[in-house]
C-alpha cells in the first residue's frame, strides 16, 4: 500500500495594497477596498492631508535631497516650455529618481517601513497608500506599491 503525503499548499498573501492620491479622496472617486488603512507616504504633509489619511509614514516618502533636485529639475523643463505633467516626468528620468527611491527603500528607517506595511498585508490588512500627485504624473507610491507587495510575498514564502 503507497501511501501519499496530503500536498502542502503554500501560504499567501491575504491582504491587499492599493495607491491612490489625496485629490481622489478628496473628491470621493478613489477605488479602495473597503476598511482600507489610509496610508500617507510624504515626508510633509500638510493639515489638510493629514486628515484625510489614518497615518502618515514620512520615511516611505523621497529622500529631502531627491526631491529638491527633482523640482528643480522640473522647474527648469518648465521655463524651457514643458507643462507641468511633461516637465514633472522628464525631471523623474533625468534625475533617475525611479532607481534612486528603490535605494531609498531598501536602507534604514524606509525599509523598516517596507517590513511594517508588508507584514500587515501579509496578516491580512487592505492598505492604501496616499500622496499628492495624481494619475497623470509618475509617483514614488507606485514603486512603493510593488516594494510592500514583494516584501509581503517573502514574507509569506
Amino acid at each position: 500500500m503507497t501511501v501519499f503525503s496530503p500536498s502542502v499548499v503554500p501560504p499567501t498573501v491575504t491582504g491587499t495594497v492599493t495607491e491612490t492620491y489625496a485629490a481622489a479622496l478628496q473628491h470621493d472617486i478613489a477605488d479602495l477596498p473597503e476598511g482600507a488603512t489610509r496610508v500617507g507616504v510624504v515626508r510633509r504633509p500638510t493639515g489638510w492631508f493629514a486628515a484625510l489619511v489614518d497615518e502618515n509614514r514620512p520615511e516611505l516618502g523621497p529622500p529631502e535631497s531627491l526631491l529638491s533636485e527633482t523640482k528643480d529639475r522640473q522647474e527648469a523643463l518648465r521655463r524651457r516650455g514643458l507643462c507641468d505633467e511633461e516637465a514633472h516626468n522628464a525631471a523623474w528620468d533625468e534625475t533617475d529618481f525611479a532607481a534612486r527611491y528603490r535605494e531609498h527603500l531598501a536602507s534604514g528607517a524606509a525599509a523598516a517601513a517596507v517590513t511594517d506595511l508588508a507584514e500587515r498585508v501579509a496578516a491580512g490588512e487592505a492598505v492604501a497608500l496616499v500622496c499628492f500627485e495624481g494619475d497623470s504624473k509618475r509617483c514614488h507610491r507606485r514603486i512603493l506599491d510593488d516594494a510592500v507587495r514583494e516584501r509581503a510575498a517573502d514574507l509569506v514564502e
